[in-house]
């Protein structure tokens, strides 16, 4: 199963230990993850390969912070659109 994980990364400067902890939790998955992306780029471009990334997903898991996050919100918008399936954690990673 291939698993997209959404939270919060802007202003989250240890985003990149969250989402690696939110990875391990799936190994044996393919983990597509939005946190390994080079830094550097506009946010516009780190949301179409996001959004290319939910559409090659199986399903979508959303980090409990992802409900602070414009983009995880943009995101989820775009699974309720799509039909894309997708789960809220509930607890921290």
């Amino acid at each position: 199963m291939k698993i997209y994980l959404a939270g919060k990364i802007s202003g989250d400067d240890g985003y990149q230990e969250k989402f690696a902890r939110a990875a391990q939790k799936f190994a044996g998955h393919e983990v597509l993850n939005p946190a390994e992306l080079p830094e550097g780029m506009e946010k516009a471009d780190y949301m179409r390969i996001c959004l290319a990334m939910i559409d090659c997903a199986d399903m979508v898991l959303f980090l409990p912070d992802s409900r602070f996050s414009v983009g995880a919100k943009i995101e989820k918008d775009y699974c309720d659109y799509i039909g894309k399936a997708y789960w809220l954690m509930e607890d921290e990673v």
